[in-house]
C-alpha cells in the first residue's frame, strides 16, 4: 500500500506487529486517505508506505529506534506520527505546524474501549500518536534523547515501560527539566474538526485508562458518550459492531 506527497507532509507509522487483524488493517485503510508520504518502521515486514523492519523485541526502547530510523527515512518537511491502534481523520492531516521549533498535538481524541459502546475524552488528552512536528527538529530532539539513555546505560532496559521512560515522558516538550522531564522544548495545541480515535484494545503500549477510577489524579471535564455520538466516525459500520 502507497500514497503520495503533495504538501511537504508525511507520516511515520510505527507497529510492534502484535495487533489484531482487524484494527490493524481499518487503521491502514484510513491513513491512505491522507494521500501522504508514508514511513512504516515495523517489526516484521508490512507492505505500507516505505517499510523499514527492525529485528527487535516490543518496548520503549524499540519504540525510540523505530521513531529515529522513521524519522531518518522520511524526505517531508513535517511529520505526523502514527501509531498503529489509532484512527486519523483526514482533517488532522490538514494542520501545517507555524513553527519548526515546537512540538504540535492534536488535543482532539477520544478514547475508545474496543469493542464496548463508549469512548471517553477530558482535558489535556495528548499522546505522542496525535503530534506533528517538523522532521528535522523532531531527529535532533530524538537523537540526543538516545544519547542520553546510551550513556546511563539504559539502551539494555528490555522493560516495556521502564520506570526513567515514564519520568521523562513519552511525549516530547509536554514536561520541562524541573518536573523531571528530559528537555524543555515547548509545545502547543490545536483541534482537528473530527477526532482522532485512540483504540485500547488490551495490547496498547500504554494503560487503557478509560475510566475514572485508574487515575491517580482525576483529569478535568471528563465525558463519556456512545459511539454513534463521536463526530465524523462510524465506528460501528467500519468494525461490523451491532
Amino acid at each position: 500500500m502507497t500514497s503520495q506527497n503533495y504538501s511537504g507532509k508525511g507520516i511515520i507509522y510505527y507497529t510492534d506487529n502484535r495487533l489484531s487483524g482487524q484494527i490493524f488493517f481499518v487503521v491502514l485503510k484510513q491513513l491512505l486517505k491522507a494521500n501522504l508520504s508514508i514511513v512504516s518502521v515495523s517489526l516484521q515486514p508490512i507492505d505500507f508506505g516505505k517499510n523499514i523492519v527492525l529485528n527487535l523485541t516490543p518496548g520503549y526502547i524499540t519504540m525510540m529506534k523505530q521513531i529515529i530510523k522513521g524519522l531518518e527515512a522520511s524526505e517531508a518537511k513535517y511529520v505526523f506520527f502514527c501509531e498503529h491502534d489509532c484512527l486519523y481523520p483526514t482533517s488532522h492531516f490538514e494542520f501545517t505546524p507555524p513553527r519548526n521549533d515546537i512540538f504540535y498535538y492534536n488535543a482532539n481524541v477520544w478514547r475508545w474501549k474496543y469493542p464496548d459502546n463508549y469512548a471517553v475524552t477530558y482535558d489535556r488528552l495528548l499522546s505522542l500518536s496525535g503530534l506533528a512536528v517538523n522532521r528535522k527538529f523532531a531527529l535532533s530532539h530524538y537523537k540526543k534523547r538516545f544519547k542520553k539513555i546510551k550513556e546511563m546505560n539504559w539502551d539494555k532496559d528490555t522493560r516495556h515501560e521502564p520506570l526513567w521512560a515514564r519520568r521523562w515522558g513519552y511525549e516530547p516538550g509536554t514536561k520541562k527539566t524541573k518536573r523531571g522531564g528530559f528537555s524543555d522544548d515547548d509545545f502547543e495545541t490545536w483541534i482537528s474538526k473530527y477526532p482522532i480515535i485512540d483504540i485500547r484494545h488490551g495490547k496498547t503500549f500504554s494503560q487503557s485508562k478509560v475510566t475514572l477510577d485508574s487515575f491517580i489524579h482525576k483529569p478535568e471535564n471528563w465525558r463519556e458518550t456512545p459511539l454513534d455520538k463521536i463526530p465524523g466516525w462510524d465506528l460501528k459500520g467500519l468494525f461490523n459492531l451491532s
